[in-house]
């Protein structure tokens, strides 16, 4: 497959969970934003020069490069390592920018106001985790025992009620269950250390979902 095959068969799938197009790269905090999302989802590249209806007009790679790079190195914590290939087509360079998951979760990004914060892939888009998938991420990072629940009353209410409705907020099962935020949201990343639950985003929102 010629580059301009390749090329143009990725930007036919359009922007999804793994891929973004980007016209040009002027902000290295904001690219930095995306580099996180991938990293703590399940990876994915970024097209530079490519605009998000799918016109390519090309980049000047050597100044990307250098951006993106700086952008994976000073703003994201930790630093992240990004895999670049360059692609030219009609005429035009064309930018790959291979982003891996990474284990050593959460990386952070700084957001406008320069606080750094943990982002998210959803969609076509890079949304902000919540302090509850921040909290599931930093466990997965570290090396414990496995986690022992026997369901109480509590968390048979919870599962119950996933297996009928599909899915809860964390403010709605604390209602439900009548316990505080904390116990909840203690209840939740117990179970979703067994694998019985997860978290998903819809809306805006983080959402507690029955495990597939």
């Amino acid at each position: 497959m010629s580059d301009k095959q390749y090329i143009l068969s990725l930007i036919a799938e359009g922007e999804h969970e793994h891929q973004d197009f980007k016209y040009q790269i002027s902000d290295a905090r904001k690219i930095a934003r995306s580099i996180s999302a991938f990293a703590n989802h399940n990876g994915g590249h970024l097209l530079i020069g490519v605009k998000d209806n799918g016109a390519i007009v090309g980049v000047s790679s050597d100044e990307e490069m250098y951006m993106i790079d700086q952008a994976a190195q000073m703003y994201c914590q930790p630093p992240q390592s990004v895999q670049f290939t360059l692609y030219r087509v009609e005429g035009k360079s064309v930018l790959k920018v291979d982003i891996a998951e990474t284990l050593d979760r959460p990386v952070k990004a700084p957001d406008e106001k320069g606080e750094w914060k943990a982002y998210y892939r959803v969609a076509d888009e890079n949304v902000l985790a919540s302090a509850m998938h921040v909290r599931l991420m930093e466990r997965d990072c570290v090396d414990e025992s496995p986690v022992v629940v026997s369901y109480s009353e509590r968390e048979q209410s919870l599962l119950d009620y996933l297996q009928t409705h599909g899915g809860i907020t964390l403010s709605g099962f604390a209602r439900l269950a009548h316990c505080s935020r904390s116990t909840a949201e203690q209840t939740i990343l117990n179970l979703c250390d067994m694998g019985v639950i997860s978290l998903e985003y819809h809306q805006g929102r983080c959402v507690i979902v029955p495990t597939n």
